[in-house]
């Protein structure tokens, strides 16, 4: 059971004003702030500027917390601040306390990309072995490596949400670190469900956080991945599934959420907002090797993490009961395509789809944190209106879905939620609401 739930995103970081906006058809792609525009050609993109790492992100919490939060973000990243913050904000949203859990019985599983290191933690230390402009490499161990903070490396490590977010909040339960970049989400939510079934925690913080606006992550993304060429308007460069599509956009956020079994939920009186009832992963490596920016060569990756999550759904595999689809759609030429195809193989042809949408086209890619940042969206959208693509003005005939274009489409009572990495690894889950 789903008891709460914590945001972080280029629109916001209140669950209800995200969905609000995003049916509003309303941008978080803006200008950057934290990346170097003369040095990269990329100017723009979802930036998270709302979440400043100050305490009050966190949201209300006893003093001693606070201090403690305080004191260790002198080693958490941006991401793992994030990660953090999103976790504390579900773990008050759900209205769970120490008093109402057994810490043996509750843990965390988290969702991260690679972190990279911010340049100026060497700077310093750089700086001391450059003499007229040449770098003596001879010197390093002796001048340069005592300038480099010796905790630096805490900053910056993928198992470091999980591991604060325990010790913050004393969970001595199970604790995993899941990293398969943009299917970390589902595959952390994955993890986490099977934890429970077999036995081993009553309930866990689940979560996923990434950035990919960062001096060096976002050169990768320059190098690696078809990005979006600069456009007369910023908020149209993520166009999801439209034949006019170029690439994706870069991205920053996290999400988190509460799980929790039906009978430890009811034996504390908790709110309980949806049921997860399905996952499905997959990894299928391209069959020849790729040049860099090049993706996957077919939806196989896809279309088994799909009929996954449906095989293992508690409450039956007929694709007629989904509600809707939150894709993927990252907006490069392939990836929409791939994913369109295996959302037909599986649900057949779009008329007979359930709704599909995806919220990259407001915000773009989000890295690791995005998966749960657009579950986050779905599961509020449940029995109320669904949000529309934003930025899909024509169909790209080769994506034949059922695509969401218009507002008053009803988002109906569950969704399955699908993300993939350029290496062809996905993740899905499946959320329906809750009914006792």
């Amino acid at each position: 059971m789903i008891t709460g739930r914590g945001v972080v995103s280029p629109l916001g970081n209140d669950p209800a004003e995200l969905v609000q906006v995003l049916r509003e058809g309303k941008s978080g792609i803006r200008e950057l702030t934290s990346v170097p525009g003369n040095a990269l050609n990329v100017t723009h993109g979802g930036e998270a500027i709302s979440f400043t790492g100050a305490i009050d992100d966190y949201g209300p919490m006893e003093k001693k917390l606070q201090r403690t939060i305080k004191k260790s973000s002198k080693v958490m990243c941006r991401e793992i601040e994030m990660g953090v913050a999103v976790a504390q904000l579900a773990l008050v949203d759900a209205n769970l306390s120490s008093s109402q859990i057994n810490p043996d019985r509750v843990g965390v599983v988290y969702g991260c990309d690679y972190i990279m290191s911010l340049p100026q933690e060497f700077a310093a230390a750089v700086e001391k072995c450059v003499t007229d402009g040449t770098f003596d490499f001879s010197v390093w161990g002796e001048q340069g490596k005592p300038q480099v903070n010796p905790l630096w490396l805490l900053k910056y490590l993928p198992n470091m949400p999980a591991s604060h977010i325990a010790i913050f909040n004393d969970l001595r339960g199970p604790n995993n670190s899941i990293t398969v970049r943009e299917a970390s989400a589902g595959a952390a939510l994955a993890e986490a469900y099977s934890m429970i079934v077999r036995g081993h925690a009553d309930a866990l913080i689940v979560g996923s956080t990434g950035s990919r606006i960062h001096p060096l992550r976002t050169l990768h993304s320059v190098m690696q991945e078809p990005l979006s060429g600069p456009q007369d308007d910023h908020e149209s460069m993520s166009r999801p599934f439209d034949e006019s599509r170029s690439g994706s956009v870069v991205g920053e956020g996290a999400g988190a959420l509460v799980l929790e079994t039906l009978e430890h939920a009811k034996a504390r009186d908790a709110n309980i907002l949806a049921e997860l009832t399905g996952y499905g992963t997959s990894a299928v490596g391209p069959k020849q090797q790729t040049q860099a920016g090049e993706e996957p060569v077919d939806e196989t990756f896809l279309q088994t993490a799909v009929e996954n999550v449906l095989r293992s759904a508690i409450r039956g595999s007929d694709p007629s009961r989904v509600g809707h689809i939150n894709a993927h759609g990252l907006s490069t030429v392939q990836c929409d395509q791939q994913e369109a195809k295996a959302i037909a193989s599986v649900f057949g042809e779009s008329a007979s789809q359930p709704p599909v949408t995806t919220a990259k086209g407001h915000f773009g890619n989000l890295g690791a944190g995005g998966g749960m940042v657009e579950i986050i969206a779905s599961l509020d959208s449940l029995g109320a209106e669904l949000f529309p693509i934003r930025n899909l003005n024509a169909l790209d005939s080769n994506c034949p879905i059922n695509a969401v274009v218009e507002s008053g489409t009803d988002a109906g009572d569950s969704f399955v939620s699908v993300n993939v990495t350029p290496q062809g690894q996905a993740s899905a889950v499946m959320i329906d609401s809750y009914s006792s």
